[in-house]
């Protein structure tokens, strides 16, 4: 539930989110809210603001100097275990950050020499450092900002970044900037004062961070004196444990969030044993984690969210916490360790010929540890790690160690809990590439590993996503992503943002926002805010078959009055992937979208959009792929009329958000008109090999909406 409102307006403004909240909590979540939340209010005695530190009286509850040791190192030798490729690739990046530079969230800044933590680079607007944290609304851009850009600089990953290049250098230099920049933000982030204290994901995301920093400080002569003998250290490290311990997400909102705060609490609890509640709190939240993965993740190893950023973003905050879990003597069940080795064979199954997942839901690019050079596809590096910890199956794609791999692994005992039997094969680790993920609804159709370029296609006929709010949702039922050697011909748009501009917000989880079909102008499924869904539609596969040479799968969904069902059949022989979509229940007014890539150029041929009678219509798709020129022919159900359009705000459509914060204009073909009973709207997309005609360019063009 959202923090504690301040003023008549706030109140008024939000009533209605309220109520639509409320909604979706059973009686015994409203009950534990409504409790927290006089918790909360109680809380403000407790608020510690900057200019209070210095009065504080001397922390006793933990243990003395003498017996405070840091004891959760890395191996002997480690750092030379590290590829030279990926050192230098963080002693660059280090550098950069030394300059001041950083790209965060699609924003290039220049201030990382002394960073602001409470100011937003995208609207300009700075937060009150000494608020009560609980009072502070954080959906409010007025006050706070794009509060995703205050708090992803306050995960502090930089830091363990710079602390990365300090462990493989041996310069100082790194390491003194993570002193001087860890203890600025500890003195000016005091207890529940602030933005950075309103969300448990990132005090858990922080703990993981802390953990790492030490431990890559170690061999730094001044690493105690940061931590262990370091008053406003312990402080900090205690109060994110006090704070995660008294409000853990739960109900509605237990999704990818409590897993996260469950890891930076095992974490902490394993790194820094040093209060009288560390056993409590370690028990506890590992018992939390282990609970929590498994109600996250569908037993094919897939994340219940169906958002596919958040399942890799969850498969490592597993692989962090169970590595400090094990490197403290208290490893997690070998059944959490075999669920997360599933979650790793589900991403290795999903990614494309280029290592790219595919794009469903929301992606707010999450990571948990920066080991290595930031990259905005983190599945490569992700799947690197899994290798160490798990072993690789025949059919995994390629993949690079790096720097999180060789010391995650070095830090888990490779893996100490694992056992030898995830590592070989056994275990129930499936011997060949899964391309059906049937408790997810995810089916993928592709050509063979030796067809170059290769045809990848997803299609989703699975749940709405997790929870009753399923947060990270999209309205995307029966929706369809269409690659051919790595490139997004068929693309789902992205996400672009989370906080303000809620005309975007809408725009890329809306239905037409997505390759599949509008009916009546209704979304699939209704929404109630941002990360708030109020029905859910219910997709479920009907038919799946498969050849060898032709693939075909059937799937229908309950979001509207009449039913949407669809019809994919994929000819990898011929190249051609075929769409035919049915709507029961009489005619019905329809839209149907598909989203090509930002780097496919798009060409009409048809009658005028504007004539007097629908028409007819193929596309010609053109791009450039590893410096050759590609074609592929659409064409278009004729029974509806068809517009090209790119980059349009009013309304907003034809746009591609290559990552968060990030957006781009793309063409989209939208097809308008009616679907009466028995109608069938067919699509056909076939792509040229380079020696045939099959997508040669029509003879009339028409021009599209710009």
């Amino acid at each position: 539930m959202s923090p504690v409102m301040t003023g008549r307006t706030s109140v008024i403004a939000n009533a209605g989110w309220y109520a639509r909240r409320l909604s979706r909590m059973s009686v015994t979540e409203v009950a534990w809210r409504a409790r927290e939340q006089a918790v909360r209010l109680a809380w403000a005695r407790r608020q510690v603001r900057p200019w209070q530190l210095a009065a504080l009286p001397p922390l006793t509850e933990v243990l003395p100097a003498s017996r405070r040791r840091f004891t959760a190192t890395l191996p002997a030798g480690t750092a030379a275990l590290v590829p030279a490729d990926a050192r230098d690739a963080v002693v660059a990046t280090a550098d950069r950050l030394l300059a001041g530079e950083w790209e965060m969230l699609g924003t290039v800044r220049g201030d990382l020499k002394r960073p602001d933590w409470f100011h937003d680079p995208v609207t300009g607007r700075r937060s009150d450092p000494g608020a009560f944290a609980f009072r502070l609304d954080q959906r409010d851009e007025r006050a706070v900002g794009n509060v995703k850009q205050v708090w992803e600089l306050s995960r502090l990953q930089h830091l363990t970044l710079l602390a990365a290049a300090a462990y493989l250098t041996g310069d100082d230099v790194y390491a003194e900037r993570v002193a001087e920049q860890l203890t600025a933000w500890w003195r000016e982030n005091p207890f529940l004062s602030g933005i950075n204290w309103t969300s448990g994901i990132e005090l858990g995301i922080r703990l993981l961070n802390f953990a790492w920093i030490r431990r890559l400080l170690d061999g730094w002569p001044q690493a105690a004196d940061l931590f262990e003998r370091n008053e406003l250290a312990l402080r900090q490290i205690r109060w994110h444990q006090e704070y995660l311990a008294a409000f853990p997400s739960r109900g509605s909102s237990a999704n990818n969030h409590v897993i996260a705060e469950a890891a930076g609490q095992l974490a902490a609890g394993c790194a820094f044993p040093w209060f009288p509640e560390s056993g409590r709190w370690r028990q506890r939240s590992r018992a939390l984690l282990e609970r929590e993965l498994r109600r996250n993740t569908f037993p094919s190893g897939v994340n219940r969210e169906l958002a596919s950023d958040y399942h890799g973003f969850v498969a490592e905050l597993g692989y962090f916490a169970a590595a400090e879990a094990s490197a403290a003597g208290t490893p997690l069940s070998g059944a959490s360790w075999r669920l997360l080795c599933a979650m790793t064979d589900a991403m290795a199954a999903l990614v494309d010929e280029r290592g790219r997942p595919p794009r469903q839901g929301d992606s707010d690019e999450g990571r948990v540890v920066l080991l290595d050079r930031p990259a905005r596809n983190r599945w490569p590096a992700l799947l690197a790690l899994g290798e160490a910890l798990f072993g690789r199956r025949d059919w995994w794609p390629a993949t690079r160690p790096d720097t999180a791999s060789v010391l995650v692994a070095a830090l888990a005992g490779r893996p100490a809990a694992a056992g030898s039997d995830l590592r070989h094969g056994s275990g129930g680790r499936p011997r060949v590439r899964p391309d059906r993920f049937a408790d997810a609804g995810i089916t993928i159709f592709r050509t063979g590993a030796a067809d170059s370029p290769g045809l990848w296609c997803r299609l989703d006929g699975g749940p709405h996503g997790f929870g009753s709010i399923a947060a990270h949702a999209h309205a995307d039922a029966l929706s369809a992503e269409v690659r051919y050697g790595g490139v997004d011909i068929l693309a789902d748009p992205g996400t672009y943002c989370y906080h303000g501009e809620p005309q975007w917000r809408e725009y890329f989880q809306s239905t037409i926002g997505h390759n599949t079909l509008e009916v009546d102008g209704r979304w699939q499924s209704a929404r109630g805010g941002p990360f708030l869904w109020l029905r859910h539609a219910r997709g479920r596969e009907t038919a799946v078959t498969d050849d060898g040479t032709v693939a075909s799968w059937t799937g229908e969904h309950d979001g509207y009055p009449a039913v949407h069902r669809r019809t994919v059949r994929v000819d990898r022989q011929a190249l051609s992937v075929e769409f035919t979509d049915t709507v029961d229940g009489g005619r019905h007014d329809v839209r149907l979208a598909f989203h090509l890539g930002p780097e496919v150029d798009a060409e009409l041929d048809g009658p005028e959009p504007d004539g007097p009678e629908p028409g007819g219509a193929v596309a010609l798709l053109r791009w450039t792929a590893d410096g050759a020129d590609r074609t592929a022919r659409l064409t278009l159900p004729g029974t509806l009329r068809w517009y090209l359009r790119r980059g349009q705000t009013d309304p907003v459509i034809g746009w591609y958000s290559p990552g968060l914060g990030e957006r781009v204009p793309a063409w989209t073909l939208l097809g308008t008109g009616a679907c009466g009973p028995g109608g069938r709207l067919t699509t056909l997309l076939e792509f040229s090999r380079g020696d045939d005609e099959t997508a040669q360019a029509p003879a009339r063009l028409t021009r599209g909406a710009r």
